[in-house]
């Protein structure tokens, strides 16, 4: 008899530090609201500190070992036991160092002058932005302590780490079968790498960025196409976790700073609907959470300041427990 199992999978986008925090608190409340384990997700989306989260999801570890995780730094079982992470200090802290005074892709550059639309316009930012100093090794160390499969990548089938090709713009997506073979930790530091903060990663003599360059949340890497790479039927339901993307605001916004905040949000909601309605074509009923108002006072400007992560944590439980009883999550 044919299973009649729903067919779930799961997108965690970028988000900084307390993007993070936020989707930690959202995905909490939304596995006990559908009673659903994240870890049985048929395929997991990960882009920027989405695809740190992805690789623990990925590794076994529940909702819960990510919520005990966030505000301890570690737990005592499953695959984060002994697992450390000082948020304060493993991404460098909450400002780059200064980074190095000369541009971070000229190739790419030189591509987008030849073909102008071949890219997003982040992505042409990226190559414009100078070689950034931090470097990722505490977020390579927590992943290289996970467990993984034979071949270093993740144990679960269809893990999906998404970045940038800092040469040429394109989209990976590693784990996928067309993608570079390449380390878990790498793929994720790829993954997390954000131009003018962090130095490229480079794997197999190429390197890479930020995943979010490309795309904030990159839902379309759930839509037929992924699966029929691997020979599997599309999603029944697609669960997005979108901490860059905003539902709305609370009155004007109070600075230069906050008004371009709010219009970079603005048009990260704009891409992750069109990226949704793609998935839907498909048959698949695609749910979104993204900040409220309350969130994105909570997160604040800088989402690396990692101060802030047990009021923005919190805030995201109350909101996304608010947008399951009223139903409101995006269309």
């Amino acid at each position: 008899m044919a299973s009649t199992a729903m067919r779930r999978g799961l997108v965690l986008g970028g988000g900084g530090m307390l993007g993070a925090a936020w989707m930690v608190g959202a995905l909490t409340v939304l596995s006990e609201a559908i009673g659903w384990d994240p870890r049985e997700a048929e395929m997991i989306v990960g882009t920027s500190a989405g695809s740190v989260l992805a690789a623990l999801v990925g590794a076994g570890a529940t909702a819960e070992d990510l919520h005990e995780h966030q505000l301890t730094g570690r737990i005592g079982q499953g695959p984060l036991t002994g697992v450390e992470f000082d948020y304060a200090t493993a991404a460098g802290g909450a400002h780059p160092e200064r980074p190095k005074l000369r541009l971070g892709s000229g190739p790419l550059l030189a591509r987008t002058a030849r073909h102008p639309r071949s890219v997003p316009p982040t992505a042409v930012m990226a190559a414009a932005l100078p070689p950034g100093r931090g470097s990722l090794g505490g977020v390579g160390d927590l992943v290289e302590g996970l467990p993984r499969a034979v071949d270093g990548w993740s144990p679960h089938k269809a893990l999906r780490i998404v970045a940038l090709d800092y040469a040429t713009g394109e989209r990976v997506t590693f784990g996928s079968p067309r993608a570079p073979h390449t380390t878990l930790a790498e793929a994720v530091t790829a993954s997390c790498a954000i131009p003018g903060w962090f130095a490229p990663i480079i794997i197999d003599g190429r390197r890479y960025v930020d995943g979010g360059m490309w795309s904030a949340t990159n839902v379309d890497v759930a839509a037929k196409q992924g699966f029929e790479e691997i020979g599997e039927p599309p999603l029944d339901e697609l669960y997005v976790l979108a901490p860059m993307a905003v539902r709305g605001f609370n009155g004007p916004p109070h600075s230069v700073m906050e008004r371009v905040a709010r219009r970079y949000r603005r048009g990260v909601t704009r891409r992750m609907l069109v990226e949704a309605q793609r998935v839907r074509a498909d048959g698949t009923k695609v749910i979104v959470f993204c900040p409220t108002a309350d969130d994105f006072e909570a997160i604040g400007l800088n989402v690396m300041d990692v101060g802030r992560r047990p009021h923005v944590l919190e805030t995201a439980m109350r909101t996304t427990r608010e947008q399951i009883e009223a139903q409101r999550t995006l269309p």
